[in-house]
């Protein structure tokens, strides 16, 4: 199996019932979580030897932290100690018509206090096959895009295949500061998940009147003409029928060729949170494993649609499991 290091920052998330309101709610889950650390898990759960590198304070919650990557066979060598707090955020769980909201409790925490590499030792990447970021962490503040970068051309230098999901969150920073970032960034990218979203408002790749399919093969023919060194682009479709059902395909486009995945129902979902990064690790897992693109974005798509089924933000998903779902093509029970 591969060697592969996330980087990012990984919070404590604290979530209503459904049916509640985060006003008025007497009682909140609480769950450890953040993009590249919940790909990290998943890699973890599919088999490859998976390091996490972050940075979080010297107390219980920090060491809430390294248990909880420890416990799913995260690597935590490069975890740093640290800074003033844990980043939180809070989850409004949505029902019916009621779409989940987002609060986030993270400014000044001690990844995002960060102003230097402070990985001195930068063996961190070597013999590593992949170095796997998200747009979140540059998001955070102007030091972080400068860091983003450095370690990023750190990690080429050091032979990594670098993979980036644009995972854009307009709470963070706006179209304008994550569209100017990524003229930089993207030309260092291997991988890439982006989506028709991310053509439109971040690339500047012109919108096009086709079908669904036809109009997302133009974006990711537009987006590899515009970024040659990007090896592989994916993403998902979502259809939103109600809170707790949608309908999701995946995308990928591979080798300059087009595949999607048959499209899952879900429905009733348990916690959507977490989805993408299944999928991306799914990904990152089938361009590892497998030679038919075909099988990658089953394989990425079915892990996706199991982690809307447990709650909490990480996929609890062995590589077996997700082929014996894919297998079963069903909710039956496996004897």
């Amino acid at each position: 199996m591969a060697k592969i290091i996330t980087l990012g920052e990984i919070m404590l998330r604290f979530s209503t019932k459904e049916g509640e309101r985060l006003g008025t709610a007497n009682t909140l889950a609480t769950h450890f979580g953040g993009g590249e650390a919940n790909v990290a898990v998943s890699l973890a759960n599919f088999g490859h030897e998976v390091y996490f590198a972050t940075k979080i304070p010297e107390n219980a919650l920090g060491q809430g932290v390294l248990h909880h990557l420890k416990s799913y066979g995260v690597l935590t060598n490069y975890v740093l100690g640290g800074g003033n707090r844990l980043g939180t955020y809070y989850v409004e769980s949505g029902i019916g018509e009621r779409a989940s909201q987002v609060l986030y409790d993270r400014a000044d925490s001690s990844f995002a206090q960060m102003k230097k590499n402070e990985w001195e030792n930068q063996a961190m990447f070597d013999d590593k096959d992949i170095f796997h970021i998200s747009g979140i962490t540059p998001a955070l503040t102007p030091e972080w895009q400068t860091l983003t970068l450095e370690l990023v051309k750190v990690a080429k230098k050091k032979g990594c295949q670098i993979s980036f999901d644009v995972n854009y969150r307009s709470k963070l920073w706006t179209q304008n500061k994550a569209k100017a970032f990524l003229q930089y960034l993207l030309p260092e990218i291997d991988y890439c998940s982006a989506g028709k979203l991310d053509a439109l408002y971040l690339l500047d790749i012109p919108r096009t009147d086709c079908s669904d399919k036809e109009e997302l093969i133009n974006y990711y023919q537009e987006i590899q003409k515009k970024y040659p060194n990007i090896k592989c682009l994916y993403s998902t479709k979502r259809e939103v029928i109600s809170a707790t059902e949608n309908l999701l395909t995946g995308t990928l486009w591979v080798k300059e060729n087009y595949v999607e995945s048959v499209t899952h129902h879900l429905q009733p979902i348990v916690d959507r949170v977490g989805a993408g990064d299944a999928f991306t690790a799914g990904v990152l897992h089938g361009l590892l494993t497998y030679d038919v693109p075909q099988k990658i974005i089953d394989f990425a798509t079915a892990s996706a649609a199991l982690k809307h089924t447990v709650y909490g933000d990480v996929n609890l998903f062995t590589e077996k499991d997700v082929l014996t779902f894919i297998e079963n093509d069903s909710s039956k029970i496996v004897r």
